[in-house]
């Protein structure tokens, strides 16, 4: 018993060398090395190596390590190169639909909101806007001690919202409202990031942390949808789903706060917000229908399930 313990570690130390080496490998061919890297790693192996509860939380906690892997390697496959980028189109649309008078002139509400700031209001749109993906991912685990099969259906139904995300990506590159009010409609490639609106944020308390984020965005033409509007739908359906009221209550708080703060701090237009929840609902919709629907789907799912019940 002993010796097929010891081959078996020795087996997952073999199997998780390879695929760390392997990410390793291809990031520095797509991205190029990064310290980010070796702590997402640090942090997986851990996770898979120190306990079977934390294997456990390793095995729901894929599909949204999938989702940032693919994320980050979109700076190698920059959208702007596969289609022109929405930059004067969107915002007329926005003016449009949204658009109202102020001091004389018709104004977007991110304009609007450019000279009408309040301080509490810096300060909540950073606590709302951190937590687009820790809920989803705390609701996961919560879904792990209580409705097991609950926490795969959520982290994989949250790749599929994000798959159907990075494809509207490409089909329709959009520039954030932050871009137009620094640099116009002039189409600028490999424009930065930027921490936008949330850098008040950090400066309320003197912290570089909504700058450094922003600092490593993969595409600042990803706009629409907007996938942090998206993410807490995903967690409030399937809260809602499982009739957990109290948690629902926060969760729907959260989302209407991130909903509004990324209007409030120039990330995203109001046609974004409603892009995202269309991508939320679509993906959820998508998900269920291929859970129901595809044989070889349902049964990938009830697999991983089944792993998560044995590790």
């Amino acid at each position: 018993m002993q010796v097929k313990t010891i081959l078996f570690q020795n087996k997952g130390v073999r199997k998780a060398l390879f695929l760390s080496f392997t990410y390793l490998f291809l990031s520095y061919l797509f991205v190029g090395f990064k310290t980010d890297q070796l702590v997402l790693l640090l942090i997986l192996n851990l996770l898979y190596f120190a306990s079977s509860q934390t294997r456990k939380i390793f095995i729901v906690c894929m599909p949204y390590v999938i989702f940032w892997i693919l994320f980050d390697y979109m700076k190698a496959f920059p959208n702007y190169d596969f289609n022109q980028v929405s930059i004067e189109e969107l915002y007329n649309a926005e003016k449009n639909l949204f658009g109202f008078f102020s001091n004389g002139h018709l104004v977007t509400p991110n304009e609007y909101f450019i000279d009408n700031t309040h301080k509490i209001l810096d300060i909540l749109s950073g606590i709302f806007y951190l937590s687009w993906v820790p809920v989803p991912i705390l609701l996961t685990i919560y879904f792990l001690y209580t409705k097991r099969e609950q926490a795969v259906h959520l982290s994989v139904a949250f790749l599929l919202v994000n798959l159907v995300g990075f494809v509207f990506y490409y089909i329709y590159p959009a520039a954030p409202p932050w871009y137009v009010a620094k640099y116009g409609f002039e189409f600028i490639k490999n424009t930065p990031g930027s921490a936008a609106g949330l850098i008040r944020f950090d400066n309320a308390f003197g912290i570089r942390l909504f700058q450094s984020m922003y600092e490593k965005s993969s595409n600042v033409f990803a706009a629409m949808p907007s996938l942090h509007s998206a993410y807490p739908l995903i967690a409030l359906y399937f809260a809602v789903k499982n009739r957990i009221i109290g948690l629902s209550i926060i969760i729907a708080i959260t989302a209407f706060g991130i909903w509004f703060c990324a209007v409030y701090t120039s990330h995203h237009y109001i046609l974004d917000v409603l892009g995202g929840i269309l991508c939320a609902i679509v993906g959820i919709a998508l998900y269920e229908i291929l859970y129901q629907k595809l044989f070889s789907f349902r049964k990938m799912i009830n697999r991983l399930c089944l792993h998560l019940n044995t590790a």
